[in-house]
């Protein structure tokens, strides 16, 4: 099929993957310098997970977005206006990467698009761990949840648990609550002392540390049930969930309700940038390998820039900061004049941010996973625990690609989203292995689902 070429004026074709808010401050950056970037999304409509837009969404943006609701419509009204000025193109999903071009697919038909400079703002997803229960129907991811409440303005439930760990937990909480749901209980997996002890680093952002201190009152007040340093068991009931099973200070608990939202935190995508041949490191906080980047977004492939989640867990603020860095990055190795004093005050301002967001590590720890041999740890290629333990005890796996290769662990449609840090976790636990020995899997295309019958129209 035809290659988009470069830009027909000689000037370097810069690709955003990404409308978030570390794509949307990247693109406006390259704009406001002079050149107009190409925008590949997959939504529908700009504004990431962390700001999703309905088609038609319901209540007010102060109801949809809480606190946020101001940085909500920013980037809205940004990522409107980029439309306008830019090649934006939405509802495209990128299902392939090589040095200078991209795969996408929209509505069914491929195209290849050339680049010179790649930013992957491609931002994350929940980090799921498995536990006896959690493919039953009426268990949700965190994400899941807030994107039933935001985007559709329905609720899961009527009654609903939250369990996991991290900010999100108790937003997403104080959400379904504000918005009339009846929170049974919020389950937080990290002991109340560590919260405490990280309240140095998270004092480097009061006014963030204020909120979510206010979400957790608010829930108090109002009768919501908040457990610290509690453990769900399991999810049970008979065709759907009936109930959480939880240990809550040394003694287990049934808590009725009809439906659970679990989370242990955030998982960067990382398939494009690993395609892409970008060097990986382990991070220890975030318990994942992460693509290497330099301090302006410069991953180790030449070309290649990273931004936002989709480089490790920072949140919406930080990504801001970063897309914007990185856009300058770009910018100045392109041969384009770029302001050395915003990229100093970048810089301060991305500092304190990752202080805080080491605070937040600290204060919400990601738990490990251990589970039985009967849970289903890869629900797309149905592989249990008990498969998992007794291929990596019988051939000595110390590889998670290796376990992979004799499982199918990771092969689904969801390409180990959903199943990858719950297998690395098992097989680092039951191998006596510390997590950053066990590797991590290998991207492969296409990294979303498509249909054999679009492929059968590529040409080689």
């Amino acid at each position: 099929m035809p290659m988009n070429p470069p830009g027909v004026d000689g000037t370097p074709r810069m690709v955003v993957v990404g409308a978030g808010p570390a794509g949307v401050r990247a693109a406006q950056t390259l704009l406001r310098h002079g050149v107009r970037p190409v925008i590949v999304d997959e939504a529908a409509l700009p504004g990431g997970q962390i700001y999703r837009q309905g088609a038609a969404p319901r209540g007010t943006a102060r109801q949809r977005y809480g606190f946020e609701w101001k940085r909500a419509q920013a980037i809205h009204a940004a990522g409107a206006d980029l439309a306008a000025r830019a090649d934006y193109r939405a509802a495209t999903a990128v299902w392939n990467a090589a040095p200078g071009s991209l795969d996408l697919v929209r509505n069914g038909e491929l195209e290849t698009l050339a680049y010179t400079r790649l930013l992957l703002a491609t931002g994350a997803t929940d980090r799921v761990l498995p536990f006896p229960g959690w493919t039953l129907p009426g268990v949700y991811s965190l994400g899941g949840a807030q994107i039933a409440l935001k985007s559709q303005g329905c609720m899961f439930g009527p009654r609903i648990v939250f369990a996991g760990t991290g900010p999100l937990l108790y937003l997403v909480a104080y959400q379904y609550a504000r918005a009339g749901g009846q929170v049974q209980a919020v389950l937080d997996n990290a002991p109340l002392g560590g919260q405490v002890r990280a309240a140095p680093a998270l004092l480097s952002q009061p006014g963030m540390l204020a909120k979510g201190l206010y979400y957790l009152a608010w829930l108090r007040a109002h009768g919501v049930a908040v457990h610290h340093g509690a453990r769900l068991d399991a999810a049970q009931g008979a065709g759907r969930i009936e109930n959480a099973l939880a240990t809550l200070d040394g003694k287990q608990q049934l808590i009725d309700c009809d439906a659970l939202a679990v989370g242990h935190g955030l998982r960067a995508e990382t398939q494009l940038a690993d395609l892409l041949d970008c060097a990986f490191d382990f991070d220890a906080a975030q318990r994942a390998w992460l693509p290497r980047r330099d301090a302006d977004g410069r991953s180790s492939t030449t070309g290649v820039y990273l931004a936002g989640d989709g480089a490790g867990i920072g949140g919406a603020v930080l990504a801001e900061l970063a897309g914007e860095r990185a856009a300058l990055a770009m910018l100045a190795d392109s041969g384009i004049a770029v302001s050395a004093a915003r990229v100093q005050w970048l810089a301060r301002r991305q500092a304190r941010w990752a202080r805080f967001r080491r605070g937040l590590d600290q204060a919400f720890p990601l738990p490990g996973a251990t589970c039985d041999d009967s849970v289903m740890v890869c629900r797309c290629e149905e592989v249990r625990a008990g498969t998992l333990r007794a291929a990596a005890g019988q051939y000595a796996i110390d590889d998670l690609n290796r376990l992979k290769a004799l499982t199918r662990i990771g092969m689904g449609l969801c390409q180990g989203r959903m199943c990858q840090a719950g297998a690395a976790e098992l097989l680092a636990d039951c191998r006596g292995l510390a997590l950053a020995d066990i590797g991590r899997l290998r991207g492969q295309a296409p990294v979303k689902p498509l249909n054999l019958s679009m492929l059968g129209k590529a040409q080689p």
